[in-house]
Formats: structure tokens, C-alpha cells, sequence
């Protein structure tokens, strides 16, 4: 592999968004690591990747585990010699009613949603900041913004706290010509979107000014423009994707 080539590392990476963020990432020119925890799901992204002509590696994490998430980055360098670009999309989400959500429930979601983004960003960084070089991308949620309306609060308030984590690792970031920013969807159709029913998802719709969901792609679209030399002069930025959802 060209040394000149883009290293892209996402968290996630075996979900919806994750899966078409490498294969965005991938159609123009990045060697993709696909982190996941499910190895069933990733081996099958990373062979459909492979198939279609791009550089793919996945590597099986658990981002609860410190351990997995410093082998990540490790072995990503071992094989590819650098970091280029990190895309913080891996997350959970829940329903559960405020008056339900447990001490357990509360500390997972936070974990994978805000924790490990942190981590994953701490560890990238260790590698991009002596390059002088380098991109993370962190994917919030319109719920961060407005509150949970099909999602809990312990989900909307993870998302809430990965927009100001942004512009805290852009402020760290930025003397190292490094730049950090965020994607912020609104509802996307996806196996969660699925997961809330016929009803629910009616009601929401007719709440978006553009009358559909997103898709996987128009977001992958954007990871893929703030992750270019387009946007070498954005940091700390919130972009929306949610079909005017959210205006501000």
C-alpha cells in the first residue's frame, strides 16, 4: 500500500452509518479499519469491502475494554504505518422511560456513546499529533439537541456531550493542524428507525420538514466532506443531517 494513501479508522464500523462511511471513505481512496464488536457483522462488511476493490481490515473491539481500544489503534499503525482520519460512529441506543433507566442501563450507554469516543479520540491522537495530521469525526445525534423524543435520555444526553467533546479535542486539536468536527443526524433509516415501529415512525415524519428520513449514505456523504482537504478550514463544527428537523 502507498504510504500516501488515507488510514481511516470507524468505530462502528459494521453498523448502517459505520458501513457506509468505509465504503464512502473507501471509494475515494482510504485504506478502511472497520472496529466492531460483533465479528459476524464485521468479517461480512469487511469481505463485501473487499470484494468491491477496497483496502479493508476489520478488527474485532469491545469498546468497553480499554485493552481492545488501545489494540485498535496499535495494530491499525503496525499495518498501515499511520492514522488519518477516525470516525467516532460506534453507539447504542434505548427507549427506556426516565422513571426505568437503571444505574446499569445509565453507565453502558454513556460508556459506549461518550466514553469510548473519548478513549478512541485520545488514542488516535497519540499517533496524529507528532504527524502534525489528522481528522476525527464524532457522530452526535439530533435527540443531543433537542432531547430524547423516540430516545432516552440517557441516549440524548450521551450525544448532547459528544458536541462539546468536539469542540474541546478541536481546541486541542487545532496547534497540531489537526481538526475534529461532528455529524449530527436526525432520524435515519436504519435498524433502530425499524426497531421503533409503524406508528412511531409516521408521527416523526410528518414532524421533519422534508417529510422522509435520511439515508446511511447522505450522512456518510458529509463524514466523507469534513474528512477532505474541502473542509481544511473547519474545526469544532456541528453539522445536521435531519432534513431540517433542527434548524440552528
Amino acid at each position: 500500500m502507498s504510504n500516501q494513501e488515507p488510514v481511516a479508522v470507524i468505530t462502528g464500523g459494521a453498523g448502517d452509518i459505520g458501513k457506509e462511511a468505509a465504503r464512502m471513505l473507501g471509494s475515494h481512496g482510504c485504506s478502511v479499519v472497520i472496529a466492531d464488536y460483533n465479528p459476524s457483522a464485521g468479517t461480512a462488511v469487511e469481505k463485501e469491502l473487499k470484494d468491491s476493490g477496497f483496502n479493508v481490515l476489520f478488527i474485532k473491539t469491545d469498546l468497553l475494554k480499554q485493552n481492545d481500544i488501545i489494540n485498535l489503534f496499535s495494530e491499525t499503525v503496525e499495518q498501515y504505518n499511520k492514522i488519518d482520519i477516525l470516525v467516532n460512529c460506534a453507539g447504542i441506543s434505548s427507549r427506556t422511560p426516565v422513571q426505568d433507566i437503571t444505574f446499569e442501563e445509565w453507565d453502558t450507554v454513556l460508556n459506549i456513546n461518550l466514553r469510548a469516543s473519548f478513549f478512541c479520540s485520545q488514542y488516535a491522537l497519540k499517533y496524529m499529533v507528532p504527524r502534525k495530521s489528522g481528522c476525527i469525526i464524532n457522530i452526535a445525534s439530533a435527540a443531543g439537541k433537542i432531547g430524547g423524543v423516540a430516545v432516552g435520555a440517557h441516549y440524548s444526553s450521551s450525544k448532547a456531550a459528544i458536541i462539546c467533546l468536539t469542540k474541546s479535542l478541536a481546541l486541542f486539536g487545532a496547534p497540531h493542524n489537526i481538526r475534529v468536527n461532528c455529524v449530527c443526524p436526525g432520524p435515519i433509516a436504519t435498524a433502530m428507525t425499524d426497531e421503533w415501529g409503524k406508528e412511531t415512525n409516521t408521527s416523526f415524519i410528518q414532524k421533519i420538514p422534508l417529510k422522509r428520513y435520511g439515508t446511511p449514505t447522505e450522512v456518510a456523504e458529509v463524514i466523507w466532506f469534513l474528512s477532505s482537504d474541502k473542509a481544511a478550514y473547519i474545526t469544532g463544527e456541528t453539522v445536521d443531517v435531519n432534513g431540517g428537523l433542527v434548524m440552528d
